[in-house]
């Protein structure tokens, strides 16, 4: 479809954009005609759907969101025009006190003196707004749009100002679409890591240490077997691992850059009345192994890999099981190197991305990231850096789109956005490069002409947080992992007293060649095992009865249901051992 063509369907995002910004008006509208004390603060669109934030003397119930959402519908049906116009500062201020909005006087009044102070109007509703709108509210499709939330929310951010309801919606150019929408939000539900995470026994939280995950017994054996892989892909493509403090002085972090732009989030401490910060990074620390000793061209590219437990004080609001929290294990990388092979470890890098995602059936969309405003360095070495990703992304065959003036501060940087089995996108894998920090810390090595020269550096994280990344991968798996990544991959099942000894025997030959297995001896029903080995996500479940005793035999079930029927051990083995080898997703 050409750019003109789809210029105003939701495959633009702008008009998707303008579209649900349309809908908070439409809210705030159906709010004000039902409920007119209620004070408008802010309406925008977001990444999906709208919110409108309101000051109500009364919370808003699940029966007053329906009756809001039937009046969205009448006015959409009502096919009112949005007009806009300006006014001047001060008859701006007066028409929104007139009104009784006193949250948009505030946000006249810390407008730039010459800024343009724009209302839209649809029907008998006002609001401050810099736009743009769709025409009219019959553009919306009323039978689409659903409010899907309401929380609480502080007015302009600020915990010590007014606390604000938020009411979220979501709206579509047709129903199916929001059917579509809807039920895989149901399906996001049932996937919901937290969810998952404490019936399959994963990890846990607590009050003590709201943001630090526990992680349990099975949760560790996911970690760990995940971190084996990642080991295992990082030695084949030339990494060594190394290891860095969690806490280092302050003096260092204000050499490295990181403490102006980074204070606010990091934790401190005094040692020896000196002042010191845990670390919320591991490139730093990278610097100093760097310097332990000289290297020469010979030793360049050199790739080193982090495994580092790092810590960010985020808001307690903002805390999401694994997807945000307070201390997580970063998979950094930085590669020193010359200029000359900047583009050759990109792509190196991109290969082993490739390899690791595609093992999880992950996609991934590309976005390069160049200069911001506050950035280190002169701008010909960034113009550079930012060629140098391009051409290799060009020679690589990779899409990819520009997100202008987002590079981090030291240098500009490709984000990869995985997709997961629902089609939501998560940003994990990254890659930037750095001119800045090998000059803040003197990096230097002799090059072919025996000179001294400064090193380029790549920071790259794969998985980005391991905690997180686990949680992503619970999600897109709904929890029923791979074999290969499965805490537990074999569940055997004694259909009679009769058939325990031999179940041992069978989990002990199993557990010889490194499955990891449970045996349930219980005396419920095989019905009962089967189901809550099902509900457990374990991989193949081994039913064993007297005829599989007698026939030396297991009767073979995978966790769909699926009867794979009776076979011999060895066989169940060397199948599941090509499951692992191969680390089939199933």
């Amino acid at each position: 479809m050409s750019s003109e063509e789809n210029k105003y369907t939701f495959e633009n995002p702008e008009y998707r954009k303008t579209y649900w910004h349309t809908c908070s008006h439409i809210l705030a509208q159906a709010v004000k005609r039902l409920y007119p004390e209620v004070k408008l603060a802010i309406g925008p669109s977001i990444d999906e759907g709208f919110y409108y934030d309101l000051d109500s003397p009364v919370p808003f119930t699940p029966e007053m969101m329906e009756e809001i959402e039937g009046e969205m519908r009448k006015i959409c049906k009502e096919k009112l025009p949005l007009e806009r116009f300006e006014l001047p500062r001060e008859e701006a201020v007066k028409f929104m006190e007139e009104k009784g909005e006193p949250f948009k006087v505030e946000l006249i009044h810390d407008l730039p003196e010459d800024a343009h102070i724009s209302f839209y109007k649809q029907g008998e509703f006002t609001d401050l707004c810099a736009g743009p709108h769709v025409d009219s509210t019959g553009r919306i499709k009323g039978n689409a749009i659903k409010l899907t939330a309401c929380n609480a929310a502080y007015w302009r951010g600020d915990s010590n100002r007014e606390t604000l309801q938020r009411i979220y919606g979501i709206a579509f150019p047709k129903k199916d679409e929001l059917d579509a929408y809807l039920q895989r939000i149901e399906e996001a539900k049932k996937r919901d890591h937290r969810k998952l995470g404490k019936e399959l026994g994963l990890f846990m939280m607590t009050e003590e240490g709201p943001g630090f995950p526990f992680f349990l017994p099975k949760g560790m054996v996911l970690k760990n077997t995940l971190l084996e892989y990642w080991r295992e892909c990082h030695k084949r493509y030339g990494y060594v691992e190394i290891a860095t403090p969690i806490i280092l002085n302050q003096q260092l972090w204000h050499r490295s850059g990181h403490w102006d732009h980074y204070k606010d989030n990091m934790y401190t401490t005094v040692i020896d009345e000196e002042d010191y910060a845990v670390k919320p990074m591991n490139c730093p620390g990278g610097m100093l192994v760097y310097k332990n000793e000289p290297h020469s061209y010979r030793d360049l590219p050199l790739r080193m890999a982090e495994l580092g437990l790092v810590h960010r004080h985020e808001m307690s609001g903002a805390l999401h099981g694994l997807f945000r929290v307070r201390c997580f294990t970063q998979d950094d990388a930085h590669i020193f190197m010359t200029r000359e092979q900047m583009k050759d470890e990109i792509k190196n890098v991109v290969k082993l991305f490739d390899e690791m995602y595609s093992t999880f059936g992950l996609t991934y969309q590309i976005e390069l990231s160049t200069m911001p405003e506050d950035h280190m360095g002169g701008e010909e070495v960034w113009h550079f850096a930012e060629s140098t990703l391009q051409a290799a992304m060009e020679e690589m065959g990779k899409d990819f789109v520009v997100n202008p003036g987002d590079g981090a501060f030291y240098g500009p940087k490709l984000d990869f956005h995985l997709s997961d089995s629902l089609g939501r996108t998560w940003q994990c894998g990254t890659i930037q490069l750095d001119f800045q920090m090998p000059e803040r810390f003197e990096l230097e090595y002799v090059g072919e002409d025996g000179g001294k020269h400064r090193p380029v550096m790549i920071h790259r994280a794969l998985l980005g947080s391991i905690e997180r990344f686990i949680g992503v991968i619970t999600e897109h798996f709904a929890g029923a992992f791979p074999a290969w990544l499965s805490p537990i991959q074999v569940k055997i099942l004694t259909v009679t007293d009769r058939a325990a000894s031999y179940a041992d025997t069978v989990a002990e030959a199993l557990d010889a060649q490194g499955f990891r297995v449970e045996v349930d001896h219980r005396n419920e029903t095989i019905r009962k095992k089967i189901r809550e080995a099902q509900l457990a996500k374990t991989p193949y479940m081994l039913v064993l009865g007297d005829r599989d005793v007698e026939n030396n035999t297991v009767s073979v079930r995978h966790r769909t249901g699926e009867d794979m029927g009776a076979m011999s051990l060895d066989a169940f083995a060397a199948l599941l051992a090509g499951e692992v080898e191969k680390k089939t997703i199933k």
